[in-house]
């Protein structure tokens, strides 16, 4: 039965973490959602969490969601501010969304302790640096 089920195969979507200046002007860290395609993202649903272990224990953040109704083509979207105390766990966004009538998913994970300047890039059409995952 499972075999039988084709999700569609998720591209062009990407999630960026970026160090940025916030609303104040201090130094934060942000993720986006990015869009490279040439379609509108409808009903944008984020579920972010952190999980792994630090000294020794098992630990996890809350699970937080984030809705967007539309993402344009050649666009971006701010998810939420990331603090650097849960760098050293696994950051899953797990996204879902629509293409007209097509429910298409995908996890991201930033692996622990890979949101360090050391894996920064350059994130398409932001033109800023940070990690990034396709």
């Amino acid at each position: 039965m499972r075999k039988d089920i084709h999700a569609p195969k998720v591209e062009g979507i990407a999630m960026a973490v970026v160090r940025e200046p916030d609303e104040e002007g201090d130094e934060g860290w942000f993720v986006y959602l990015i869009n490279q395609n040439d379609t509108t993202l409808e009903n944008v649903l984020v579920s972010s969490r952190g999980y792994g272990e630090l000294e020794g224990e098992s630990r996890k953040t809350s699970e937080l969601r984030h809705f967007i109704q539309e993402l344009g083509p050649k666009s971006w979207a701010k998810i939420e501010r990331i603090v650097e105390d849960v760098f050293a766990l696994s950051n899953q966004y797990w996204l879902s969304f629509y293409i007209g009538k097509t429910l298409h998913d995908k996890k991201y994970i930033f692996l622990a302790g890979s949101i360090e300047e050391g894996n920064f890039t350059t994130v398409p059409l932001m033109n800023k640096r940070g990690v990034m995952i396709e």
